[in-house]
C-alpha cells in the first residue's frame, strides 16, 4: 500500500514541475489550453534595457566619483612654485605700522610703474593685537575693494613674552578679515632677536604669503629700529625680487624708474585709536 502512495506522490511532483516550467516560459498549448507566464523567468532574467540602464548609471557614478577624487586631490595638493604672475592692474591696500613711512613711498613708485592703484594705511605703534581686535581692516576692504593686500606688522611685537599664546588669535583674525583676497605679509626688520613673532606669522600664513625680513642688513635711523628711507626702499626692492619665484600670489612689479611716489590716498591713525 505504501508503495502505491509513493508512486502517486512522484506523479504529482512531476506534474507540478511541468506546469511550473510551462507557466514561467509561456508554453504554447497543453491539452487545448494556453498557459500564461507566471513572470518568474522575467524576474530572474534582467531585460536588455535594464542591463543598459544599470550600466549607464554605473558609468555616471564612476565619473562622479572620479571627479570628486580629482577635486579632493586638487584641494589638498601643494601649490607648484613659481606660481603664475598676475599681470592685471591691481587695487592694492597696504596696511601696517610706522614702517610704512619708509616702505609706502617706494610701494607707490612700484604701483605707478605697473598700473596699480595704491592705498596706504599707517597706524602708528600698531600691532597684530590692535589690528586683530579692530574692524578697521574690514572697513577698508569694504570701502576700497582691494584686489591685493600688503601687510607690514610685527616690529612692535619683537619682544612680547609668550607671543604664540598672546598673539595667535589676532594674527588669525587679520587673515580671516582678508578672507580670499591675495596678500603678502612683510615681516619686521629685526634689530634684535625676537621672541617668536616671525615664527608665529610664518606658521599661520601659507607658504608664499610671508616674507621673512629678519636677517637682512638695514641702515638704521637715529632710533636704531627704523630703516632709513633709502634702506627701506632697498628692503621693498628685495621683496619684489623675491615675489615672482616665491610668492603664493605674485603680481606684476617691474622696477620703477623713480625712487618714490605717492599713493592715491594715505590714511593715518594714531596709537590712541581703536
Amino acid at each position: 500500500m505504501k508503495k502505491h502512495y509513493i508512486h502517486l506522490w512522484a506523479l504529482l511532483a512531476t506534474a507540478f514541475c511541468i506546469f511550473a516550467v510551462a507557466s514561467a516560459f509561456d508554453m504554447p498549448e497543453i491539452a487545448g489550453h494556453t498557459l500564461r507566464s507566471s513572470g518568474i523567468a522575467d524576474a530572474l532574467r534582467p531585460s536588455a534595457e535594464a542591463t543598459v540602464d544599470t550600466s549607464a548609471e554605473a558609468e555616471a557614478d564612476s565619473l562622479l566619483l572620479a571627479e570628486m577624487d580629482a577635486m579632493a586631490v586638487a584641494a589638498s595638493a601643494e601649490p607648484v612654485f613659481p606660481m603664475p604672475v598676475d599681470t592685471a592692474s591691481q587695487t592694492i591696500l597696504f596696511i601696517g605700522d610706522s614702517m610704512l613711512e619708509g616702505l609706502g613711498p617706494r610701494m607707490a613708485a612700484y604701483a605707478d610703474k605697473n598700473g596699480h592703484t595704491l592705498y596706504n594705511v599707517t597706524w602708528y605703534s600698531s600691532t597684530s593685537e590692535v589690528w586683530g581686535q579692530s574692524d578697521k581692516l574690514r572697513g577698508y576692504i569694504s570701502r576700497l575693494n582691494p584686489t591685493y593686500i600688503f601687510i607690514s606688522l610685527g616690529a612692535n611685537e619683537l619682544f612680547v613674552k609668550n607671543i604664540a599664546e598672546k598673539r595667535r588669535k589676532f594674527v588669525e583674525n587679520i587673515i580671516a578679515d582678508i578672507d580670499t583676497i591675495p596678500y603678502l605679509w612683510i615681516g619686521p626688520p629685526n634689530w634684535k632677536d625676537d621672541t617668536g613673532i616671525n615664527d608665529l606669522i610664518a606658521e599661520i600664513t601659507p607658504r608664499g604669503a610671508f616674507f621673512l625680513s629678519n636677517g637682512m642688513h638695514f641702515d638704521r635711523s637715529s632710533d636704531g629700529a627704523h630703516p632709513t628711507r633709502s634702506s627701506a626702499a632697498l628692503w621693498l626692492d628685495s621683496v619684489m625680487r623675491w615675489m615672482p619665484q616665491n610668492a603664493l600670489h605674485p603680481i606684476r612689479m617691474d622696477v620703477p624708474d623713480v625712487q618714490k611716489s605717492k599713493p592715491k590716498k594715505q590714511f593715518i591713525h594714531q596709537p590712541s585709536e581703536r
